[in-house]
């Protein structure tokens, strides 16, 4: 989300001047890549450009295709194979040992459903799960679409401008699909007539929020991490003892009697750090009762424990289900000491959990790093 903003910036700047520019985005990948399907750079014709859709080996050709696109004013797809082991070819250097199709699309700054623009509707829109079908290549004659359209999917009325009822059902049932498991996917079609169409599926899901519950010092190394992140920041504390400048980086600075009005869903992060005993076990159950999937604890595990077995003898105990999203101590082991280190630690955990990894090493995983279709 922190790279679409970072587009969508850039986009509005300069979409009433004369550069012309062209979104290059990764539809496709088969083996290894640096970057994944949904990685986009937003290329300006002054040579300026926002985002990437690789970790530096493509960029430079991926400026003369984008420039390519904007003269021809038409869209392309292009293939980079880096798994042949041939000199010439782009990307080798990198050793991704890969297959990335990429999309370039040159933006119509008039035309209000230009790539951009839906990203710019996506972003306005309050933490909603998006779905984004982006048409990659056609065969056969369509008459309602073509390469390079992008559609916010809302309902199956919007896949209307396919005119075909049998591709309208298969495309809904891959969309479901993909929405469930939270993916983005690549896929073909064929119609009873012979047509093709190839399309990539984006599921865009809002940017994690965390809440943060206290005022201490240490609170601020982790809200510059968290925006240096592109992720949102919420802290929970009387406005007074929080600095004003870490007030102007949050994203909302509000008072314990507040918190029922945040909206904490299953994108959400709380973590509890006032560093004070009594404190924190208030602030637990308030933030039992929300349907986040990570409670953050700072503190050794007997504090907490003691909270636990608190609440028992109160007649207010912690369900085992509520302690499976309770994580205390809170972050990976990573030996960490400073509060900056402290504050990597707590985002690399709860970057894990939102993953459904385990924040293991690398060299240890069995299977690949990224999943492959």
């Amino acid at each position: 989300m922190k790279e679409i903003k970072a587009i969508i910036n850039a986009y509005n700047k300069i979409k009433d001047t004369s550069i012309h520019a062209a979104l290059a985005t990764v539809v496709k990948v088969e083996g290894s890549s640096y970057r994944r399907a949904g990685a986009r750079m937003l290329v300006m014709d002054d040579g300026n450009w926002i985002g990437g859709i690789s970790g530096g080996c493509l960029e430079g050709d991926a400026l003369k295709r984008a420039r390519l696109a904007i003269t021809k004013s038409e869209p392309s797809l292009i293939t980079y194979d880096t798994t042949e082991d041939d000199g010439h070819q782009i990307g080798v250097g990198l050793g991704c040992n890969g297959i990335i199709d990429v999309l370039f699309t040159p933006l119509d700054f008039e035309n209000k459903n230009n790539p951009v623009e839906i990203l710019i509707a996506c972003v306005d829109e309050n933490r909603e799960t998006h779905v984004l079908i982006t048409v990659t290549s056609l065969q056969g004659k369509w008459n309602a679409i073509k390469t390079g359209d992008v559609i916010l999917y809302k309902d199956s009325k919007n896949l209307k401008v396919f005119e075909d009822i049998f591709l309208e059902r298969k495309l809904s049932e891959k969309i479901k699909c993909q929405v469930e498991n939270g993916k983005s996917a690549f896929q073909n079609f064929e119609t009873a007539d012979g047509k093709i169409v190839s399309v990539f599926i984006e599921i865009l899901l809002p940017e994690i929020h965390m809440v943060l519950m206290g005022n201490q010092y240490d609170i601020y190394p982790l809200v510059r991490l968290i925006k240096e992140m592109g992720w949102r920041a919420t802290i929970i504390s009387n406005p007074l003892k929080i600095n004003a400048k870490i007030i102007s980086m949050a994203d909302k600075v509000c008072s314990i009697d507040q918190f029922d009005n945040i909206i904490i869903d299953k994108y959400t992060a709380i973590v509890l750090m006032s560093h004070d005993y009594k404190t924190d076990k208030i602030n637990l159950s308030k933030t039992l009762m929300t349907d986040t999937i990570y409670i953050g604890m700072l503190g050794p595990k007997v504090r907490a424990e003691k909270i636990f077995n608190e609440l028992d003898l109160e007649g207010k105990s912690v369900s085992e289900d509520n302690k499976e999203r309770i994580y205390a101590p809170a972050g990976l082991d990573i030996g960490a000491l400073s509060p900056e280190e402290i504050a990597l630690s707590l985002i690399a955990e709860i970057r894990a959990v939102f993953s459904n990894r385990q924040g293991n090493f690398l060299r240890l995983r069995q299977s690949t790093i990224h999943e492959r279709n």
